[in-house]
């Protein structure tokens, strides 16, 4: 267990990434004319399309499989997640609230929603950063789930990035297989629909949970909304990866822990990497790397403060930024 208490995904998502479509030969400007096109479509596409269908997430050696219907009606959402190995797990979402629910410790655990399947707006400035420290190689068609997929490749420019590829469905823009490439070009995490039906005819029925929203022997664990209070908190990191830039800086207020913690987010326009500082408490805290597929997370003591840097970025990155943290 690392020093900074963590939650590492515990389903297959739909990446939250930004995808362009370019030719060898476009420009920085075309390139980012480009990026806000794909982008708005993808957006649109996995915000309004109804679909159902079987997703495959492997990671670290292991495979997830879960069944997704997603169901957009009156300008809102609602998605439900069931797993289908392993332990029995059920995500329903809806408007502002996760339910998870346990069924084998008969528990359902309520989170603030923080999810959405859309892809994230890049201003003009990230978009030229993209096009800078990856190129962007689109691949020849394929088939993925039965549906004509276009394929992007995002090769970095350096070793201080993973590599990216992605394949949406050629007719709406939907994200349906997205590979996460370590430095030396292997796969480090991959999702990928096995079969889905767009536009599919989904009721609320389809989206409401098998148990109902509070069974009467089951535990119900209420999880409070983390607060964000944006202000400078005296803290920098001198050592980032080319194109890395500041996007968020303040305190974070967590639910195991006692006072508010420094959060920091950098970002290339196409992942992010939060850093957080804390004070040292009486509690011995270990130190050290861990990964679950291609999120990794460094934690080290510096002074009287615990440092810990995640994000899906190589080892080194996560470390080198680590170790470049101090006061400004």
């Amino acid at each position: 267990m690392m020093g900074f208490s963590w939650s590492p995904r515990s389903a297959p998502r739909l990446r939250l990434a930004a995808v362009i479509f370019a030719t060898l030969a476009a420009g920085p400007v075309a390139l980012a004319q480009d990026a806000a096109a794909w982008l708005a479509r993808a957006a649109l596409a996995a915000r309004t399309l109804n679909y159902t269908g079987t997703m495959v997430y492997h990671h670290s050696g292991n495979v997830e499989t879960s069944r997704l219907v997603h169901l957009a009606e009156g300008g809102q959402e609602y998605e439900k997640l069931t797993s289908l190995d392993g332990p029995a797990r059920e995500v329903i979402r809806s408007k502002d609230e996760v339910r998870c629910y346990f069924p084998d410790a008969k528990m359902v655990r309520v989170d603030p929603r923080t999810f959405r399947n859309a892809f994230p707006a890049l201003t003009s400035e990230q978009q030229q950063t993209l096009s800078r420290y990856y190129e962007f190689k689109r691949g020849t068609g394929e088939r993925v789930a039965g549906l004509a997929a276009d394929v992007v490749r995002f090769e970095p420019r350096d070793g201080m990035r993973y590599g990216h590829m992605f394949w949406s469905d050629a007719a709406t823009g939907l994200l349906l297989k997205a590979r996460l490439l370590s430095e030396k070009g292997d796969v480090v995490e991959q999702f990928a629909f096995t079969d889905i039906n767009l536009n599919a005819k989904i009721d609320r029925e389809m989206v409401k949970p098998s148990w109902g929203a509070a069974p009467p022997d089951w535990k119900i664990k209420h999880v409070a909304a983390t607060e964000v209070v944006r202000h400078e908190t005296g803290w920098s990191a001198s050592k980032l990866p080319p194109g890395f830039t500041k996007i968020m800086e303040g305190y974070r207020t967590l639910r195991d822990k006692r006072y508010p913690v420094a959060h920091l987010v950098f970002s290339d326009g196409l992942v992010a990497v939060s850093v957080f500082i804390e004070p040292l408490g009486t509690t011995p805290v270990e130190t050290g790397f861990s990964q679950q597929g291609g999120l990794n997370v460094f934690s080290m003591k510096t002074a009287e403060y615990l440092v810990t840097v995640l994000g899906e970025a190589p080892p080194a990155t996560v470390r080198q930024i680590a170790q470049s943290v101090a006061k400004r």
